[in-house]
């Protein structure tokens, strides 16, 4: 008895030191839930993007542009390797993105692959609420024009000025509105990928059919937020999966919004898909993803022939000045952890 009192004894001392010590930002609820893993606070990832172009035939001229992940506050990356037969460079954009740009004249082959690598060191990215609480006057021009325009799928006039009069209050400090809006895109759309028309970041789509993938979640913040002279910005990259490797099956993307000095970011569509992260991703977001590019109507460097492209996370590539149907680009993505950093 004395034996059996005294192991109970040591059980309970362990699983108070075990909550004593557990991290605030991975709650009980989260490890508990049925969601899935707690959302990291870093990761470490060699990530691998392969892709196959096959031009047409009897081509003379091939272009091919390639999104290309860069170092912000909250991703460093590094150990970049391209292997490419095509002559390449990597461009820095204006907008701060960078393109892999490959180009070549006839005879060209019937197909050629691109496959590049890159170590990711992702941290957790967290905003001062207190900061963007502050009632500042929100930019109105300068560096924050992009992030304040309408973009062709993202209007902020017309039937999305009429929504946003019934969110909250607009004479309420930036990030009170933001989060009213936050609370009506979560509330109102739905994570359906079914039918056609989704997965463009239409905002006018998402508007009225109220659902669609993470763009148009998205979207529809940005025009909301916009319409009522919040900048707000957009991301695109790919999500990693669980600690370990892995194939990634498509991209992911988020937004920002601008309060009190400071970019606050959310993830609408990981709130609708995981409930009990719904505060969570208003101001964090999880390390489980790499971030490529940034922004909407993109016009590169070396510019394409073609239209501004609505965003950029798959291989872009133009034939003879032609842009190349995409049933002739193939791409497939992985990962793999290098260390338990969390």
């Amino acid at each position: 008895m004395k034996n059996f009192l005294r192991l109970l004894i040591l059980l309970l001392v362990a699983l108070i030191f075990a909550a004593a010590t557990e991290t605030p930002l991975m709650p009980r609820a989260w490890a508990e839930s049925k969601t899935g893993p707690a959302p990291s606070v870093s990761r470490n990832v060699s990530f691998t993007y392969l892709a196959t172009i096959t031009p047409a035939p009897a081509a003379k001229h091939l272009e091919i542009w390639i999104p290309v992940p860069h170092d912000n506050a909250w991703q460093q990356i590094s150990q970049l390797s391209v292997d490419a037969a095509l002559p390449h460079q990597i461009v820095a954009q204006a907008d701060g993105n960078r393109i892999l740009h490959l180009s070549a004249d006839a005879p060209l082959p019937a197909s050629t692959t691109i496959r590049f690598t890159f170590d990711a060191a992702r941290r957790q990215e967290t905003a001062d609420l207190a900061l963007a609480a502050r009632s500042l006057p929100e930019p109105t021009d300068g560096a924050f024009a992009p992030f304040l325009r309408a973009d062709a799928l993202v209007p902020i006039d017309g039937e999305i000025t009429q929504v946003s009069t019934t969110i909250g209050s607009a004479g309420a400090p930036a990030l009170e509105q933001a989060r009213a809006i936050y609370e009506y895109v979560v509330a109102n759309m739905k994570y359906d990928k079914s039918g056609t028309g989704w997965g463009h970041g239409d905002a006018i789509y998402a508007c009225n059919v109220h659902r669609g993938n993470c763009t148009d979640f998205h979207s529809l913040f940005i025009a909301l937020a916009r319409s009522r002279g919040i900048p707000a910005r957009f991301t695109i990259g790919f999500p990693l999966g669980a600690f370990g490797a892995g194939p990634i099956t498509g991209y992911h993307c988020w937004a920002e919004f601008y309060a009190g000095g400071v970019w606050v970011p959310i993830d609408a569509s990981e709130a609708w898909k995981h409930p009990p992260r719904h505060d969570y991703y208003f101001g964090h977001l999880d390390a489980d993803r790499v971030g490529f590019t940034s922004g909407r109507d993109l016009e590169l460097t070396p510019r394409q022939h073609g239209a501004p492209l609505n965003y950029l996370i798959y291989p872009y590539a133009e034939v003879d000045g032609v842009a190349l149907l995409s049933s002739r680009i193939k791409t497939a993505f992985s990962y793999r952890d290098l260390a338990a950093t969390n």
